[in-house]
């Protein structure tokens, strides 16, 4: 199964004809009927997108919610009351409330990440980075790194993409050592604080 989202079909919005569809299509999808379940897909695939894109704001990450909510339909449709409400409204609810929790593991990471590298202090760049790096997807380090001043992100840079040491980053920008560790803790004190808000 593939998420369509945006590019995927238009015009399944969430009127009278999408709800009764639904309510229709998930009474035969809790039976296991395979195809009610694929035009059940097709119907909510987008909205649930939707949704999910606008809590989550990762298209990636969005992407994959939006699949852990449409198995979730598949393994749980039995639970749908029709007499609560309508299908999608249910379905939404539910994508919402995967949503948030997507957004609070990786807050809640993120926060981790940053009392841990709070409570090390000065250790060695490559330490830090390798913990930034394992915890953080490293489109978010890129975009922290921008945030930086630049003298910041040049040292910084220079030691966590092409992994030179302080010392070797003061020999290619010619500046006495002690400049480019006040730089390197500068900008990681940054990238820290920019980590763990960008969750």
């Amino acid at each position: 199964m593939r998420i369509r989202g945006a590019r995927g079909r238009t015009g399944c919005g969430h009127g009278d004809g999408a709800r009764v569809a639904a309510d229709e299509l998930m009474a035969l999808v809790a039976g296991g009927d395979h195809r009610a379940f694929e035009e059940l897909y097709r119907l909510v695939s987008e909205p649930v997108f939707g949704l999910v894109r606008r809590v989550v704001r990762d298209p990636a990450q969005s992407e994959e919610v939006t699949q852990e909510v449409l198995l979730e339909l598949w393994r749980s449709a039995a639970r749908f009351d029709p007499a609560r409400g309508s299908a999608l409204s249910w379905i939404l609810t539910v994508a919402h409330r995967r949503a948030v929790d997507r957004v609070r593991s990786a807050r809640a990471a993120g926060e981790r990440e940053q009392r841990e590298a709070l409570r090390a202090g000065e250790r060695d760049f490559d330490q830090v980075a390798e913990e930034v790096e394992a915890g953080l997807e490293r489109e978010w380090v890129r975009r922290c790194l921008h945030r930086l001043t630049a003298l910041q992100r040049q040292s910084v840079t220079l030691a966590y993409y092409d992994g030179y040491t302080y010392r070797e980053v003061a020999e290619r920008l010619s500046l006495p050592l002690g400049t480019v560790k006040t730089r390197m803790r500068d900008g990681l004190t940054r990238l820290r604080d920019c980590l763990g808000g960008a969750a």
